[in-house]
């Protein structure tokens, strides 16, 4: 799964390049890249716009286009993020039973396994590992966080 994170990493690259939280993705089935995915959220100014969901949607066109049955094909696919899913995320490749989630570094914040067990909320149990060039996607997130988000929203002062 090494050469599979190295192309996570690779999308991670273009969303922080792009401006976007550097988090990349790609879903694999028999072998094989059949969707890539980075953080899309302020191109598109829609929360939803995370690399997992972009690999899913992909994943379906995949399934339509070779008429293949995606309950099926979700149920085989290893899922190689650099960052630890977000509960939303998670609680969605949960739901889609896939074989696998491999990530890099923790989500300390908002992670569907660190902060919340959402395969205990959903009932779903299937293979996580993390840790997996954990360095190399913590970087990246530090390097987009010293800079500002020209997404974000203006932060209210305090009132005394």
């Amino acid at each position: 799964m090494a050469a599979f994170m190295e192309e996570a990493i690779a999308e991670a690259r273009r969303a922080r390049d792009a401006g976007e939280v550097p988090v990349g993705c790609v879903f694999i089935y028999n072998d094989k890249v059949i969707a890539r995915g980075s953080n899309q959220v302020n191109v598109h100014r829609n929360a939803t716009r995370h690399a997992e969901f972009i690999c899913i949607d992909d994943t379906l066109a995949y399934c339509r286009e070779k008429r293949l049955p995606a309950r099926q094909v979700f149920s085989e696919i290893s899922v190689v993020v650099t960052v630890e899913p977000c509960i939303m995320c998670s609680a969605a490749l949960h739901t889609l039973a896939v074989k696998e989630i491999i990530y890099g570094c923790e989500n300390d914040r908002f992670g569907g396994k660190t902060v919340v067990d959402v395969a205990e909320v959903v009932g779903q149990r299937i293979s996580i590992t993390g840790g997996v060039r954990s360095e190399e996607a913590m970087a990246l997130l530090k390097e987009f966080y010293k800079g500002d988000n020209p997404s974000a929203p203006p932060v209210a002062k305090r009132k005394k």
